[in-house]
């Protein structure tokens, strides 16, 4: 099969908005090529109406005017030479993509506790002895065995939650299960078993 002269979208330039698809940047391209400046800003409303039908959603925002002239601003490639009716100045700061976020570096010892804990047993390492330590050994000791009925490791049991405790903050923090109690924790209640879509007779 003969398949010369067929024009795929992956031969072509890539669109700065696909959102619009590639009609509205052709038409974009050709009000540029316009002579007459008031013809190109005849076009150039024409065009923001086809923008503002491709993406209706976009009327659920305030100022979404602005938005449309701003987009074909940057369609244009800031070529396209007429008077504005809107202030385009910051048309690219709202294109530019946003600065990836740095991800935490620091290891966290058991990940099914997460980091919060973490931060937790780290502070309760540094705290004096007293009443708020107490009080923070609690809340710690009650969200971990929380977090362990939600993963599903293995043994629940407050001996375990004791264990980790101990071992993650150098011993400085031992729970006496003789006096200590944990808040009740409820444990998952099975899945119903899904129906196979078949009626009894």
């Amino acid at each position: 099969m003969n398949i010369q002269g067929l024009d795929y979208n992956t031969q072509r330039e890539p669109l700065l908005m696909p959102e619009y698809g590639r009609e509205i940047q052709r038409m974009i391209d050709y009000a540029i090529t316009l002579p007459d400046k008031a013809e190109r800003l005849r076009c150039a409303k024409s065009i923001v109406k086809l923008m503002e039908t491709k993406v209706p959603q976009i009327r659920e925002n305030s100022g979404y005017e602005q938005t449309l002239w701003d987009h074909l601003y940057i369609m244009s490639h800031k070529q396209l030479d007429i008077d504005w009716p809107y202030d385009i100045s910051g048309a690219e700061k709202f294109h530019n993509k946003p600065a990836p976020m740095q991800l935490p570096q620091e290891s966290i010892h058991l990940r099914h506790y997460g980091r919060l804990v973490n931060e937790l047993l780290n502070k309760l390492k540094e705290m004096p002895e007293g009443s708020e330590r107490d009080e923070l050994t609690r809340l710690t000791a009650n969200q971990m065995k929380r977090d362990l009925v939600q993963w599903g490791h293995g043994s629940i049991d407050d001996e375990k939650v004791a264990d980790d405790i101990a071992r993650m903050t150098d011993g400085a923090i031992q729970l006496d299960l003789s006096h200590f109690t944990f808040e009740r924790v409820k444990l998952n209640e099975p899945q119903a078993k899904r129906s196979s879509g078949k009626k009894k007779k």
